[in-house]
Formats: structure tokens, sequence, C-alpha cells
């Protein structure tokens, strides 16, 4: 399986910010979203924030487009991982 780090960098997300991970395959809906948005609020904006998920997490994005996040999903064989960011 591919490294978190080499899924991001497949994405448009900047390469040279932190980066947060946030593992919610375990938890069942509505916690991720949540859990989601609330490590949103915590994070400084140039901080790029990597969701694991077992599913697309289709609720999200109209949430993450009211925000002004910009994110990409790269569905894998285990998991799909979504990363969020800020522009500059």
């Amino acid at each position: 399986m591919q490294s978190l780090t080499s899924v991001v960098d497949r994405t448009a997300a900047p390469s040279d910010r932190p980066q947060e991970h946030l593992d919610v395959r375990s938890l069942g809906p509505p916690n991720p979203l949540q859990q989601t948005l609330e490590r949103l609020v915590e994070l400084p904006d140039e901080t790029v924030l990597i969701q694991q998920n077992d599913r697309v997490p289709q609720f999200l994005f109209p949430k993450l487009d009211d925000r002004g996040y910009r994110y990409e999903t790269v569905e894998r064989d285990d998991d799909v991982v979504t990363v969020i960011w800020r522009e500059d």
C-alpha cells in the first residue's frame, strides 16, 4: 500500500507545509465529518489535513467548499484518503 505521503504527493496540496493525519476509518457516521471539521478549526491555516476513511466522505465536500478549503480524494484498495488544505 502507498504511504500517505506518496498519496499527498499525487494531489495539488502544497508539499512544503506541515501535515496532520486523522484516521476516521473505525467511526460511524456522522463522526468522521464532525471530527474532521473540528480538527480543521483547531489547525493553523497552513497545515494540510490528511483524512483516512473507509469511504468517500461525500457529505464533507459541500462543508469544505462553504469554508473555503480545497481538497482531493484518492481511493485506494483498503481506504480513501482525502487531503484538505487552504490556498495561500
